[in-house]
Order: C-alpha cells, then structure tokens, then sequence
C-alpha cells in the first residue's frame, strides 16, 4: 500500500477534488485512511437517494470514509455542527471546504476497484478484482513441483 496526503483550502469542493486527486494520480484501489477539517457549505445524500441535506453554516468534518478508484468513488461523511449534534450521509458535490481539509489516502495495489451498474440496487456498484501486478506476483512466489 501507498499512502496520499494532501490538503484543500478554502472554497473547493471536497468531493470533487478527492476524485480529482484519485484520477490524477492513477489509483486504481484506494480507501480513506482520515479527514478532517471544516465546511461552510453540506451537501450528503440521504438514503433512499430522494433526499438531501444542505447547510449552509459552518461544520466540523468528523469523519469521511469510502472507497476510491479512478472509475468512481463513494463517499460517506459525518459532520457537526456548532452546538455538536452530529448527522451523516452519502458525500455529495457542494461540500465546500471553509479554511482547510487534511486528507490522507491509501492506495492498495493488490487490488482493481471498478464500478458496474446493478438493476438490484439502482445504482454502480463496487466490483472487485485482483490487480494483474498482483496476480503475476503471486504465480512467481507460488513453489514449482
């Protein structure tokens, strides 16, 4: 695994350039190790995919977590606010960042995260896959008879 660190500062959007910093530097599986920071702007998706939540005051990122690659990422956070209450959703673009957001990625090259339609569910669904580099690692550690 490879570990990213980078910061954002005021006025980006914090979606937007956590899928731009995956696709620019080529991760193919990748998670979210921390990030932290604050918005002046909150947009997360509810379930159900019908219902948003936006804000507009200033919050406290407690948590983002998901899964990254360069053919889509999922996102999901927790924010407070200033009286501490604490609600969450699915991270969506319109999250602004209001002084800065410390981000730290890991890149896992054991594996190849796509995403795939699935009627089930509605939505691109996480697919799995070994990396091919992984692959060929493993056939040269594996004994000869």
């Amino acid at each position: 695994m490879k570990t990213h660190v980078f910061r954002l500062t005021s006025g980006e959007d914090l979606k937007q350039s956590i899928e731009k910093y995956v696709c620019d530097n080529g991760i193919r599986a990748g998670y979210i190790l921390s990030c932290v920071g604050g918005l002046s702007q909150v947009r997360l998706r509810l379930p159900g995919a019908e219902h948003f939540i936006d804000m507009t005051s200033p919050v406290e990122i407690v948590s983002v977590q998901g899964t990254l690659s360069s053919s889509g990422c999922h996102l999901h956070a927790a924010i407070s606010d200033g009286e501490g209450r604490v609600i969450g959703g699915h991270l969506s673009v319109g999250c602004i960042v209001r002084l800065t957001s410390e981000i730290v990625l890991a890149a896992d090259t054991a594996y190849e995260f796509t995403r795939r339609f699935d009627q089930a569910t509605g939505y691109r669904e996480l697919v799995v896959r070994r990396s091919r580099r992984s692959r060929v690692l493993r056939k040269r550690l594996v004994p000869t008879a």
